[in-house]
């Protein structure tokens, strides 16, 4: 029987009171309670404190470039589908540098399960401004304050096409690894935005300031689009956490004709079968 001690890695190199802590605590009990081995499953990261997570796990690893991530666990899931394939990086890496690729991840809904460690800034690199900082967020790479909305990443996840959207809170951990082990079931793309407490260089989005917020859904339908958008849309005095939306739509490797057995199906075209292509080209 699989135990959190088989995913045990290296040792972690996060600030004290870091919410990445919870996470990786999170996707071990996750991944435990499906009795997932770790030669069963393989972590995509990009940059960032986030993105370091995958070492301090005993499985699979890939570490890409800044907002990369994806194009990388697109293309491990296609080569074996057998795999659980899971993508881990920050909200700048993710909804900045890497933006329009998970607006075609989500496009394909290939079978991945993307896991967005949300802190509102740029931990990393010392405190920039991030796609989803609020307005105003003072920091000493934005001393006048960030002149920008936040990006309502839920909302864009939704229309996009995405049939898996949820959201989780990093000192939640129980609550969190339930919504990490139902996205790796799901059968498609299965995007967990994760509200994670950046002790050093956010002093606005506390852990106080999200405990005073937020709130485990009851009673929503996540089939529901409309009451799912309306749900994305809440951010403030109250926000949700939990299964936002679920659809249902084909998955990507089942459009391509690769097999769940890991035999991709193979075209093997004789001459005769691709001369008129060719004839074809070079008229062009």
């Amino acid at each position: 029987m699989v135990t959190v001690k088989d995913y045990e890695g290296a040792e972690t190199a996060w600030c004290p009171g870091c919410g990445n802590f919870g996470i990786l605590r999170a996707i071990k009990l996750a991944l435990v309670s499906l009795g997932l081995e770790p030669h069963q499953v393989a972590f995509v990261s990009g940059i960032g404190q986030s993105s370091k997570l995958p070492h301090y796990l005993k499985c699979n690893c890939f570490n890409s470039i800044h907002g990369r991530l994806l194009p990388v666990a697109t293309a491990l899931k296609m080569a074996n589908p057998s795999l659980h394939v899971i993508g881990v990086g920050g909200d700048g890496d993710g909804y900045s540098e890497g933006g329009n690729h998970f607006l075609h991840a989500l496009r394909r809904n290939i079978d991945i399960t993307y896991l967005v460690h949300d802190n509102q800034v740029y931990g990393l690199t010392k405190g920039q401004p991030s796609p989803t900082s609020e307005h105003g967020f003072k920091s000493g790479m934005s001393p006048g304050g960030y002149v920008l909305e936040p990006l309502r990443i839920l909302e864009i996840a939704i229309a996009a096409g995405a049939t898996y959207v949820a959201r989780g809170f990093a000192a939640e951990t129980e609550h969190l690894a339930g919504l990490i082990a139902d996205g790796i079931k799901h059968k498609g793309f299965a995007f967990i935005d994760i509200l994670q407490p950046c002790v050093v260089f956010n002093r606005i989005n506390t852990y106080k300031w999200y405990k005073d917020r937020v709130h485990k859904l009851e009673g929503h339908d996540p089939t529901n689009r409309r009451a799912a958008l309306e749900l994305a849309e809440q951010w403030g005095e109250k926000i949700p956490i939990g299964l936002i939306y679920r659809g249902d739509r084909a998955e990507y490797c089942e459009l391509r004709g690769i097999r769940p057995d890991n035999s991709p199906v193979r075209l093997d075209p004789k001459p005769a079968d691709i001369q008129p292509l060719l004839e074809e080209m070079a008229a062009e």
